[in-house]
């Protein structure tokens, strides 16, 4: 079976693994994939990746962050923008996610940016998603 929205696939793998205290989950690759998970590691929701070709379409092994108590690094993420309703926000309407305290990403002209690199640079775009 096809996996109509890929971006939403590689988030619920995340969330799934953290839930289920795995230490990695293995997501198809994908440009916009690899943006954002360079983003979660950057941002230090994740402890690392790994790009693993298999001759196909490679995959990426994403390795879980969790403290000293076992609590996950990422308590929540939610897809924005779907296939079927897109979401562009302007500048000056990106949302703050819970205070500053979570990121929002955006696919924008410049590249797969967060909400605060995006103000910084004065672009808007397509609203990903948030983690918090």
């Amino acid at each position: 079976m096809a996996v109509t929205d890929p971006l939403a696939d590689m988030l619920t793998r995340i969330r799934n693994g953290s839930i289920a205290s795995f230490n990695r989950v293995d997501v198809p690759a994908s440009k916009l994939k690899i943006s954002v998970v360079k983003i979660l590691k950057s941002e230090g929701y994740v402890k690392n990746y790994k790009l693993i070709k298999d001759g196909k379409q490679g995959f990426i092994r994403i390795y879980l962050k969790y403290s000293d108590t076992n609590q996950s690094a990422i308590v929540g993420m939610k897809r924005h923008s779907k296939p079927s309703r897109r979401i562009y926000v302007k500048q000056k309407d990106i949302p703050l996610i819970l205070n500053g305290m979570g990121i929002a990403i955006l696919s924008t002209s410049n590249g797969v940016l967060t909400d605060r690199e995006a103000k910084k640079q004065n672009v808007g775009g397509e609203l990903l998603c948030a983690v918090w």
